[in-house]
C-alpha cells in the first residue's frame, strides 16, 4: 500500500490535470478507484511511452489498484 501511495504523490504532483486530480482525491480518500483506474489507464494510453519517469507508473499503479 505504501508503494502505491508513492506512485498517487508523484501522480498529484505531476501536474497534469488527467492523473493529478483524482491522484489527489484518492490520497485525501475521497476519491474513487474506478476513476482513478480509468484515469490512469488514459494517462498510460496518451503518455506511457513517452519516456518520462512516469511512464513505469501507469502500468505499476494498475496492478495495486
Amino acid at each position: 500500500m505504501e508503494e502505491l501511495k508513492t506512485i498517487m504523490e508523484k501522480f498529484a504532483e505531476s501536474g497534469w490535470e488527467l492523473i493529478s486530480v483524482p491522484a489527489k482525491q484518492w490520497l485525501e480518500g475521497k476519491g474513487n478507484r474506478d476513476t482513478l483506474i480509468a484515469a490512469v489507464k488514459q494517462a498510460d494510453k496518451e503518455c506511457g511511452s513517452c519516456g518520462c519517469e512516469l511512464d513505469p507508473l501507469y502500468k505499476r499503479a494498475l496492478e495495486l489498484l
